[in-house]
């Protein structure tokens, strides 16, 4: 039996940025009603942590409380329309829709691990569990942890060897991985396709982005890339059939 994967890369949710698109995400979800939602994490950008520009003008004003804030109120804007679906479906006693909904920890939420870890008497202070992940329904994997799913292989980002750092393309995924895999981290969305020595095709997906936000970090030739989520059909034993749906396309649909 076939399923459904929704797929939602990096949202990277901060205080004062516009969460409408997450909205049309949510509304897209209860619409379509696939039988696995995944998020492939830095919901949270977490400026507050951010090692890169420490000191710098850019850094002033930022707070961590704020920054949680930010992440959990956007994750309820996205979950609201599914939650009403769920309670129209009930109580017009129709078919229930309950989809799987995996979150998997990307680099920007792990800030919460590597602040406690250089300034130990944080630890109590902060953790994963002020993101509210598992109390909105979400089973919840570690940073760098891959979980497989109809023989689809999740992960924020796979890595590319012993130093860690991630794959360059998606065909070096699936080379590395020998699996179908989808990851999010990379800003332009890639795919590729091979198949293994016993015939059975493979894919490997970068998602890219999923928001409305220009990155201060990026310049005018390198912002403005491909922001979507993605629908999996079809998807058994790690075979599916791809389906962008861009950000332009839920504004028009659901703004």
């Amino acid at each position: 039996m076939t399923t459904r994967h929704l797929v939602i890369p990096d949202t990277q949710c901060k205080p004062d940025q516009s969460v409408d698109h997450l909205e049309w995400a949510g509304k897209y979800a209860a619409a379509k009603k696939p039988e696995v939602i995944v998020h492939l994490g830095d919901h949270w950008d977490m400026p507050s942590l951010s090692m890169y520009d420490v000191g710098k003008k850019s850094f002033e004003g930022r707070r961590y409380i704020n920054d949680i804030n930010a992440g959990v109120e956007a994750m309820q804007v996205f979950l609201d329309p599914i939650r009403k679906e769920q309670e129209r479906l009930k109580r017009n006693k129709d078919k229930q829709w309950n989809p799987r909904m995996v979150f998997t920890l990307g680099n920007h939420e792990y800030r919460i691990a590597r602040a406690i870890n250089s300034d130990p008497k944080l630890e109590g202070l902060m953790s994963f569990d002020d993101l509210y992940l598992t109390e909105m329904g979400w089973e919840v994997y570690d940073f760098l942890q891959p979980v497989v799913i109809d023989g689809i292989c999740y992960c924020h980002y796979f890595v590319s060897g012993v130093m860690g750092r991630p794959v360059s393309s998606s065909n070096a995924l699936i080379n590395k991985q020998h699996m179908s895999c989808v990851m999010g981290h990379v800003q332009d969305r890639s795919i590729s396709y091979a198949r293994r020595a016993d015939g059975k095709r493979i894919t490997g997906l970068f998602a890219g982005i999923y928001y409305q936000h220009d990155e201060e970090y990026l310049n005018p030739q390198t912002n403005g890339s491909w922001s979507g989520i993605w629908m999996l059909h079809e998807v058994i034993d790690g075979t599916f059939d791809e389906m962008p749906v861009s950000i332009n396309y839920l504004r028009n649909r659901y703004a």
